[in-house]
């Protein structure tokens, strides 16, 4: 498997499930343990005409195989923030993001284990 340690601390990445990307900030890359300490920014869910933007600027840090991880496009994430930051500043952390974060997680993990045991 290959090691995507050339990512640099404060660049966007993302981890993608279906219909769904979760946009992080990476802060450190943990190369000895294949690891990366990324802090949400979106959920963002693909529907028909618009995507759905969620601000998780709030929500705690993850630290997540490196492996997973894709690097994103600069002007991909530019549309993407410009969207939040114009409908309000960065929001109070709440249990409906939480729970969009969580359910996320869970189904992007539930998603890689299957994948690596097949």
């Amino acid at each position: 498997m290959e090691i995507k340690a050339n990512f640099q601390v404060g660049q966007i990445v993302f981890l993608e499930y279906g219909d769904q990307r979760l946009y992080t900030e990476v802060i450190q890359v943990v190369a000895e343990r294949d690891l990366c300490w990324v802090r949400p920014l979106l959920l963002v869910t693909q529907e028909y005409e618009a995507p759905q933007v969620t601000d998780l600027r709030s929500s705690s840090d993850l630290l997540w195989s490196i492996n997973l991880f894709q690097p994103a496009l600069d002007t991909e994430v530019i549309g993407l923030y410009s969207q939040i930051i114009a409908k309000e500043p960065k929001p109070e952390y709440n249990d409906t993001r939480s729970q969009q974060l969580y359910e996320f997680i869970q189904q992007f993990w539930q998603a890689s284990k299957n994948q690596i045991s097949d």
